[in-house]
């Protein structure tokens, strides 16, 4: 067994596991999905924000990663359409009416007033969020870049790429799937309007401060 793959191989997974744990857009996103729809739609926001992280892991191992994050243009652009993709989510939930939620229950019924969703919109939902955030580029060019030297293999560097993927779906569909337990999911229903209504106003706050600071740093 080579140690010093091994010692690679639990640090970067130990951070980028750490790095999910932070509360972020994402992981907001998701509890806003899975309070609100049934966890089979609510799993293609999981689905999406994973295809984004492996569009960025994929980017940073061909070194494309590189080339973009030495690119303020580039990242200027996405953080501002990133941010405002943000803040129409937290509009949209905001805007939402009380009595909208007034047929909210553990098993929604199919005369619910609250919109219906789908799968495909989830997930177009997880991967936008996911792929206008450059601070996921950023965090992993930044583990590929100096954790990760030249003579690491490609093979090895591919097969972490893949675990840090297969994590980042378990992760969230872990959460997902907590929250729609019967139980957990009939605690959060008697306050499901107002934990759509704190959700959206953090991704309107988050959003807002990313194209901010894209237009202050510009």
């Amino acid at each position: 067994m080579n140690w010093d793959l091994l010692s690679i191989f639990i640090t970067v997974g130990l951070a980028h596991f750490l790095a999910l744990l932070s509360p972020g857009p994402d992981f907001v996103l998701i509890v806003k999905s899975a309070i609100k729809n049934d966890s089979k739609d609510a799993i293609g926001v999981a689905l999406g924000i994973t295809f984004a992280n492996a569009v960025y892991i994929g980017l940073c191992l061909i070194g494309v990663g590189s080339i973009l994050a030495a690119s303020a243009p580039i990242m200027i652009t996405l953080k501002i359409i990133g941010g405002l993709f943000l803040m129409y989510l937290g509009i949209q939930a905001l805007r939402a009416r009380k009595d909208a939620y007034d047929q909210f229950q553990v098993a929604q019924s199919a005369h619910s007033n609250i919109p219906k969703t789908t799968f495909l919109k989830e997930f177009t939902a997880g991967f936008l969020s996911g792929i206008f955030n450059p601070k996921n580029l950023l965090f992993y060019l930044s583990l590929f870049t100096v954790v990760l030297t030249p003579e690491i293999s490609f093979v090895f560097k591919l097969g972490l790429g893949v675990w840090m993927t297969v994590v980042v779906f378990a992760w969230d569909t872990a959460v997902i799937f907590l929250l729609s337990t019967r139980k957990v999911r009939a605690k959060f229903t008697q306050v499901a309007y107002y934990i759509d209504k704190v959700t959206g106003a953090l991704l309107g706050v988050i959003g807002l401060t990313i194209v901010r600071t894209a237009i202050v740093d510009r």
